[in-house]
């Protein structure tokens, strides 16, 4: 028996970068199962996907009108996943046959709604944690709807110590990462899309927050802040992936590449030597949790750095429902 303390042990974490098979769930679900065996193969033992990496996240929300969505979310919606769909279940299969964990996201769908989710998969192939993005951001709020007060709970306990995640511009809610802090995250998956540098600004205006750089700072900061190891896993986009979505031709906003995948240290520090902005692949850490603790003795956010009789954090865990019954 291994008796050694899952502080002391080294810990491989892995962030997928690669494009998906643009609005085509059965071909997703088949490289995301290449994905996790390939991880497996290099001795990922945490893998973290992008944001709705089946079935690819719909730049052309944000770079054509809206009446236009029409034309392309009905496909959209049917290539989205149920959380109990055969696809589903094939992707559960492949996990448990490899024995590692896995923070999958996916466009959810739910009945005739779709909602932008993360499902955490366990080594015994079983999702112990299932949520949804609470406030999708901008434009995505005319596709997707909100998660709702179970989605606040963003951290798992795994074999590998407490797994964390959420998706995109959630990281810029300050009260759901202190949330997400004081659930104890050692290991926390950070999930986007494909982000590109500034457009020409003689094209369009267009603002630094939404680049590529700024989006992997962002993740940067959740190590720094939260004192935890981060798995930041982007998708990206290429030539044949734009003739695919095709809506997107001539805009001045997206572009091939798109990629920003990498691994940050519980104080910061990238771990990775980045891929190329328009290259596929899996970048890879060995981790020791223990490295946390030498970072939470210079701030713990949710620790000794904190003064809860000043300010402090009140959180509805209560879930609302459509219909509440009245008692006799």
């Amino acid at each position: 028996m291994d008796t050694t303390p899952l502080n002391g042990k080294t810990i491989r974490l892995g962030a997928v970068q690669a494009e998906p098979v643009w609005h085509d769930l059965d071909g997703c679900v088949d490289k995301t199962i290449r994905l996790i065996e390939q991880a497996a193969a290099d001795g990922v033992q945490v893998l973290g996907f992008p944001e709705v990496w089946i079935p690819g996240y719909p730049w052309q929300m944000w770079c054509a009108a809206p009446i236009i969505q029409a034309t392309w979310v009905p496909q959209y919606h049917a290539n989205s996943m149920t959380r109990d769909s055969h696809q589903m279940k094939r992707i559960l299969t492949a996990v448990k046959e490899v024995g590692i964990f896995v923070v999958l996201g996916y466009s959810e769908r739910d009945g005739s709604s779709i909602y932008i989710a993360q499902a955490f998969i366990s080594p015994d192939g079983e999702i112990v944690h299932n949520r949804r993005k609470i406030k999708p951001t901008h434009a995505e709020r005319t596709i997707w709807g909100e998660g709702q007060a179970e989605s606040l709970k963003t951290v798992v306990d795994s074999p590998f110590g407490k797994v964390g995640g959420l998706n995109c511009w959630e990281h810029l809610l300050p009260l759901l990462r202190y949330s997400e802090y004081t659930q104890g995250v050692q290991i926390h998956v950070s999930s986007w899309p494909s982000f590109f540098g500034m457009p020409e600004p003689e094209k369009i205006a267009w603002l630094y927050h939404e680049t590529a750089e700024a989006s992997s700072r962002i993740s940067q900061n959740m190590a720094i802040e939260g004192a935890t190891f981060v798995i930041c896993s982007s998708q990206i986009l290429t030539d044949k992936g734009m003739e695919k979505n095709s809506i997107l031709a001539g805009n001045p906003i997206t572009k091939p590449g798109g990629g920003f995948s990498q691994i940050f240290g519980a104080d910061g520090k990238p771990l990775c030597e980045p891929i190329g902005a328009g290259e596929e692949g899996i970048v890879k850490a060995n981790v020791s949790l223990g490295d946390i603790v030498k970072a939470k003795t210079f701030v713990d956010v949710a620790g000794h750095s904190s003064r809860p009789d000043l300010l402090s954090l009140l959180v509805n865990p209560t879930v609302a429902k459509h219909v509440t019954t009245m008692g006799k």
